[in-house]
């Protein structure tokens, strides 16, 4: 399902997912989603491919999810479906031998930040800032990136992006190890090619056998934790206490929880 923002380039042993939605600081509806799945599906059968960017044009990497399109994808899907549907889709990259590597200027927001967690290295420009903000929108974070986050900073960073929402900046991301790198937004690029194109020179073989080794510590945890998130974000959209939340802001008031 090709969507021009969403784009993939392939120039020898080097493929570049682009996010081109810049009006809206790349931020993802259900087509892009659509897109960026088949676009890992493609790069699964592509063993050419030895090294993946996954970039960003304009302002922002991400800024999440478009909020104008909630309501507005594919009806026939209940939203526990939709969840599945995501799950599956950006599980693919877990198949793909190519390791990919974020580069992140910008904005880096809610399910498109967690997306990024999930990926194999991320690189910062100065000014790059994360954020976690589902839980002020009356939901959870639900694409896997948590189970990540946690496994790099511990309960207490976690805990604090996830329920108060924490900005997070560059080079705290640094120092909490989310980024392995932070440098000059004009050499963004130029430094995540150059990654690239060192791991595509090492023999392909040490490359996919030394991922496999990190994986076999990582994602056990995480694939356990998407689990998760897809019974309890189906139980809060079904909650007595997320439709309060919804009548509050619809009606200007004050709400009245009651945990259930």
């Amino acid at each position: 399902m090709a969507d021009p923002r969403v784009t993939l380039e392939i120039d020898g042993a080097i493929a570049v997912i682009t996010n081109n939605n810049v009006e809206k600081h790349n931020a993802f509806d259900d087509p892009m989603d659509l897109a960026l799945f088949e676009i890992l599906g493609e790069l699964q059968h592509r063993p050419e491919v030895r090294a993946i960017i996954w970039r960003g044009e304009g302002k922002s990497w991400s800024s999440g999810r478009d909020v104008g399109s909630i309501g507005n994808g594919d009806q026939a899907l209940t939203h526990h479906e939709l969840m599945t549907r995501g799950h599956r889709g950006i599980q693919r990259m877990f198949e793909i031998d190519a390791p990919i590597i974020v580069p992140i200027q910008g904005w880096a927001i809610g399910g498109s930040f967690q997306r990024a967690l999930l990926c194999d290295i991320r690189i910062a420009a100065e000014g790059a800032r994360f954020m976690l903000p589902e839980v002020g929108h009356g939901v959870i974070p639900d694409t896997g990136g948590v189970g990540r986050l946690f496994q790099m900073c511990g309960h207490g960073l976690v805990s604090d992006m996830v329920l108060t929402g924490r900005l997070l900046d560059a080079h705290e991301a640094l120092a909490y190890g989310i980024v392995s790198r932070v440098v000059p937004a004009e050499q963004l690029d130029a430094v995540a090619r150059e990654m690239a194109e060192k791991i595509a020179a090492s023999p392909k073989v040490t490359v996919k056998m030394a991922r496999r080794v990190i994986r076999h510590l990582a994602e056990p945890e995480v694939v356990s934790s998407m689990s998760a998130e897809l019974i309890y974000q189906t139980f809060v959209n079904k909650s007595d206490d997320y439709a309060e939340f919804r009548a509050a802001r619809a009606e200007d008031r004050a709400p009245n929880y009651k945990g259930s």
